[in-house]
Order: structure tokens, then sequence, then C-alpha cells
């Protein structure tokens, strides 16, 4: 099972968190050298997340990787592979750089909503839901588009008249207003 996702980036400042187990406290320290392996035994996170009933099986890990400033940092129990969870946190990269065409630290800090959103139909609850880019991408621009019809049919007022329900049939959006009087003004 997936404990948590986290981003890090450089300097140590969270960037998304994500927990699947509930936690009181979490510190996590990134000072590893480059070559060092991307996996991490943290006996030291049993305080924090609990008491385990099993044996070797049950041990956490923090399996992360490294993409130009920032850490992918996921924080898994025994029954996870690690290399499953290494190629799960390039699906997720390969997914945000679709979405934000070359992904940056300032797209997770602006469109939060829409990195929950990737995060959410990748994984819920901690388990592995959708590993497909072509269908994580599919999902998230259906939710996108449907967010712009749903604020256009909600805002009458908004550009475009493209999203004017029965409510705001007779309403003339602020484009058409102003091309209907700048066309007035050539008539005179």
């Amino acid at each position: 099972m997936i404990h948590a996702v986290l981003i890090f980036n450089t300097s140590g400042v969270a960037r998304l968190t994500k927990f699947y187990t509930p936690l009181h406290q979490f510190f996590l320290s990134m000072l590893r050298p480059a070559g060092l392996c991307n996996f991490l035994d943290a006996p030291e996170l049993e305080a924090f997340l609990g008491p385990k009933d099993g044996g070797e099986d049950e041990r956490w890990q923090v399996v992360y990787r490294n993409y130009a400033t920032l850490f992918f940092v996921f924080v898994v129990d025994g029954a996870e592979s690690e290399l499953g969870i290494l190629d799960l946190i390039q699906v997720f990269v390969e997914s945000l750089d679709r979405t934000f065409e070359n992904v940056c630290e300032l797209d997770l800090v602006f469109h939060f909503d829409e990195v929950h959103h990737i995060l959410a139909e990748i994984i819920q609850g901690g388990l592995v839901l959708e590993t497909n880019i072509d269908e994580i991408d599919a999902s998230v621009q259906q939710a996108a588009r449907s967010r712009k019809e749903s604020f256009a049919s909600a805002n009458p007022l908004s550009l475009g008249g493209s999203g004017l329900g029965s409510r705001g049939a007779n309403l003339k959006t602020p484009l058409g207003w102003l091309t209907e009087k700048l066309t007035g003004v050539g008539a005179r």
C-alpha cells in the first residue's frame, strides 16, 4: 500500500503532500548524495505510522526519484515493489508533463488542484488505479472541459456565448455588447 506521496524542491519545501494513512507528524530529510540508491528503509517512520502486526513485509520504505529541482517521494510498505513504484513515479511525472507541457515547480504551486486531480486518477486510497498515461490524460482533459462548461453555464456574463443555457439565453455577453455598440457607431 502507498501511505504517502510527497513532492519537495531541492530546498526541502513541500510542494505536494498527499497522505493515505493518518499521521501526527512527518519529517523527511533528502540530504543524500545523488549516487546512492532511491530506496530507504524507514524504521523511524513506524513510530509515527503505528505498530505493525506482520513481519518483514510490513517494513516502511521511502522510494524517491529526482527530476530537475523536484524530489518525488512515495512512502510505501513492503507489499509494494520498489521498481514498480519508480515506474509509477515516472507515470505521474509524464502525466504532469502532458498536462503542463514541461512541468516545473511553479505549475505545482499555482495549479495544485490539477496536480491533485492527476494524482487521484492514478492513486485512490493508497492503491494504484491507472497507469496508462493516455487514459489519465484523457480524463484530465475531460475534467478541464467540464469545468469550463460549468463555469460558462453558471456565469452568463462570461466571454463567449457558447455556455449560455436557458437561464441566460436573453443576456448578452460583454463581447457581444461591445461588438454591437461598435457596429452601431459606424452606422450613424
